[in-house]
């Protein structure tokens, strides 16, 4: 059924909600920290019901990560939906630059951060969810390449890109390092090292 004005408003409302539901989870958290802050101080917060905070969140921690299902479609669409005659790697290269780089400029981020490394709840969730990650874009990965799903290349290649975040945006210069981090991925650690004392003494003793 095609959308209609009305149900184009009633979308835009419940995302605005959800919006405001994250936003105030966010502020409330990075102020009093992740265990002293209740589901219900986050509604009042919002200025909603808890009952209508759990109809967009299915948890606690889930506020934290409010745009998990966004990172997980972003990332599957890079390797689908890239133009033609681009490589799976160098098309994740690209979303890497046009969206964890832009995300290095967030005031918020290294508080973010530091709340999620010292809160066990948010890692243990973090660390769950980039794994359901991982495994969608090796998925992706290996349909592309007309693989099997559980090609042992295409999850390595999963892992690592995910790895590009928390390599990179931790740097003086992410754009420099995710460009490097690439350069690695594409051309392998021994082209990487061509011209360096360590790749010549490599070379003598083999």
């Amino acid at each position: 059924m095609p959308d209609t004005p009305s149900t184009g408003r009633r979308e835009r409302k419940k995302a605005a909600t959800r919006q405001a539901i994250a936003d105030a989870a966010l502020e409330l958290f990075l102020e009093h920290g992740f265990d002293r802050v209740s589901v219900r101080d986050v509604a009042e917060r919002a200025d909603v019901s808890t009952t209508t905070l759990f109809a967009h969140f299915p948890g606690k921690e889930a506020l934290v990560f409010d745009r998990e299902a966004q990172v997980e479609a972003s990332l599957t669409a890079a390797v689908r939906e890239r133009p033609e005659g681009q490589g799976v790697v160098e098309a994740l290269r690209a979303h890497a630059l046009a969206s964890w780089v832009r995300l290095d400029s967030d005031p918020r981020r290294e508080r973010f951060a530091a709340l999620v490394q010292q809160t066990p709840a948010l890692r243990e969730y973090w660390e769950r969810m980039w794994m359901r990650h991982a495994g969608a874009l090796s998925a992706a990965i290996a349909a592309e390449l007309g693989r099997e799903p559980d090609d042992l290349a295409c999850s390595a290649m999963a892992r690592f890109v995910l790895e590009v975040p928390a390599l990179a945006t931790t740097r003086h210069d992410p754009l420099a390092s995710v460009e490097t981090v690439f350069d690695l991925l594409i051309h392998g650690w021994q082209a990487s090292q061509l011209g360096s004392g360590d790749a010549a003494e490599d070379t003598r003793e083999a």
